[in-house]
């Protein structure tokens, strides 16, 4: 799974095209990252950028940014709306997905002491990655905007994180960076049916994490409740880690709650959907659908998609495109407009559906493609296909038994088999293109000069790495497929007993890609020189070939007996 992070660098500079798109283009130029967004503003003269990739790209792309925007501004002359104080102004990195926090401050680390070492540009940490308390706040660290840089980088207090706490005329050309790590920020509105403004910014009052002011007597116009210290006093909202005012958008004609999900770990889209609806109700609104500004990651709308058929009794083990479409529906999120997945969804945009990949070629072309005199795919790859045919035949009868009259009260127990069933139908696609990947890398090894007794020595190596992958890579196809019996074996003993001869199709055709993996592991760990790791996964491998034959046997001799 890959692990993908965004960045939302802000440079200070919002009016000239031309330095904008020099700076963004210094982001394009880093393979796999991709561009999603450029939002300059003239009054603010800034810039608000939006890329998404794997960390290391994505910190490289950063730096080349920075380095770019070093070059090209110089904050002496900086004027703007918007409180700034570098020409990177911040440089937050985001976890998306498959990473954790803490991994992410790692990266926000490494690209702080990268822009101070080698640019020369103080840095400070801030939000997760900050060093100390007071450090976490952006405005904290801002404070007195480029103007007051001067005295703070040199003083003990605010001396920076990154990079050098003096004031010389690179610093003053430059001024100083942000480099953070946070969490991932949802602009996300509720649509109502009304025109008044008032009456929906009581419900954001209702909803959001600062609530409203407390008043004496009547809650609009009565006197407001002040503190021993003369501060007004609040009633807190129902969601924490969320913004949020009512607004009028005249090209729809309609009030909206408008929120910013400040972290959606906390708060999701679904729970602040719902307590919005719920808030509406209570005052004689309806909520008509609602609208994602921006991108998501899909993470969220899987949240929600299952939330919504688990309200609906239904098993959560479907494909991730019905998933999410249940979202969208329960949602309304093509409400105002169509709601296009590829362009909303963080993963989708990354998304590079090759047309050459064998899981997005048609059953026939797939066919056809393993009869040619090409060879590849292959018996591995043919192999991971039988044990995901074989999940995916699993995973059926476990919907199938969740959906059926009169068990009703079973749903979450096969909801839980199916979504079994479907990890392992998903992981098993991916090994179908990785086990031809891994004897292309054979191949490619085998055609590497040979010339000298250092390209010889290269090439020995390349062989030696790729026929070890290529070992590898089937050996985990047979882990999986074994593994994946136990969700046929289950069907089988308690799923619906109308479908238990798929349960044990299902069996058989993951028992045939633990057959096939494991010639596929023997051909190639006879080519290892590494002959210990040879013996090892060939004895592992033999181990599993008993276990899955067991397991046949013992699943079959169910299926018999309920025909």
């Amino acid at each position: 799974m890959r692990k993908l992070v965004e960045c939302v660098p802000n440079f200070s500079e919002g009016v000239d095209e031309n330095i904008i798109s020099q700076i963004t283009g210094q982001i394009e130029s880093v393979k796999n990252v991709r561009l999603i967004d450029v939002d300059p503003g003239q009054a603010t003269n800034r810039t608000v950028v939006t890329f998404v990739g794997e960390p290391e790209d994505v910190i490289e792309a950063a730096f080349r940014a920075v380095k770019k925007a070093q070059e090209l501004i110089d904050m002496r002359n900086h004027k703007g709306a918007h409180p700034r104080f570098g020409a990177t102004d911040v440089c937050p990195l985001v976890p998306v997905s498959n990473i954790t926090m803490e991994e992410t401050v790692e990266y926000a680390h490494r690209l702080g002491k990268r822009i101070g070492d080698e640019l020369g540009i103080p840095v400070f940490a801030y939000e997760f990655a900050a060093t100390e308390e007071k450090r976490r706040s952006l405005a904290n660290c801002r404070k007195g905007e480029y103007e007051a840089l001067k005295e703070r980088i040199t003083s003990d207090e605010w001396k920076p994180d990154f990079g050098p706490a003096e004031w010389n005329d690179s610093v003053a050309k430059s001024g100083v960076t942000a480099v953070g790590a946070r969490n991932f920020l949802v602009a996300y509105n509720v649509n109502l049916n009304t025109t008044s403004v008032r009456r929906a910014n009581s419900v954001a009052f209702d909803v959001r994490e600062a609530g409203r002011v407390k008043r004496e007597g009547d809650p609009v116009t009565g006197k407001k409740v002040k503190d021993e210290n003369g501060n007004d006093v609040r009633i807190p909202g129902k969601l924490k880690k969320v913004r949020g005012i009512g607004w009028f958008i005249e090209e729809y004609g309609i009030a909206q709650i408008s929120m910013n999900l400040t972290d959606i770990s906390v708060t999701s889209i679904h729970e602040a959907f719902d307590a919005v609806y719920e808030s509406a109700n209570e005052r004689g609104l309806r909520v008509t659908g609602s609208e994602l500004v921006g991108v998501v990651p899909v993470k969220a709308m899987i949240d929600a998609g299952k939330h919504y058929l688990r309200m609906q009794n239904r098993s959560t083990g479907i494909p991730d495109s019905e998933i999410i479409k249940i979202a969208v529906k329960s949602l309304g999120l093509d409400d105002l407009y169509p709601f296009e997945a590829d362009k909303k969804i963080i993963e989708y945009i990354l998304e590079d559906d090759d047309p050459n990949a064998l899981v997005n070629k048609t059953l026939t072309d797939f066919a056809n493609e393993t009869a040619s005199e090409s060879p590849a795919p292959g018996g591995g790859s043919i192999s991971a296909y039988m044990g995901a045919l074989g999940s995916a035949l699993g995973t059926m009868v476990a919907n199938l038994s969740s959906h059926k009259r009169g068990w009703d009260d079973r749903c979450p127990e096969f909801s839980e088999w199916a979504e079994k069933g479907k990890y392992y139908q998903e992981v098993l696609m991916k090994k179908v293109d990785e086990d031809t990947r891994a004897f292309n890398t054979i191949m490619d090894a085998f055609k590497m000069p040979k010339g000298t007794d250092e390209e010889k020595k290269e090439r020995k190596e390349a062989i030696d790495k790729a026929t070890k992958y290529a070992t590898e890579v089937p050996f985990e196809t047979m882990k999986l497929c074994y593994e994946s019996m136990e969700v046929m074996k289950a069907m089988a003993e308690i799923g619906n007993p109308n479908s238990v001869t798929d349960a044990g199709v299902g069996a058989l055709a993951a028992r045939s890609g633990v057959m096939g993996a494991l010639l596929n592991v023997k051909i190639n760990a006879a080519d290892l020189t590494d002959k210990a790791f040879a013996d090892k996964i060939l004895k592992e491998g033999e181990e599993i070939r008993q276990k899955a034959i067991a397991m046949e046997e013992e699943i079959m001799k169910i299926v018999e007996s309920k025909i």
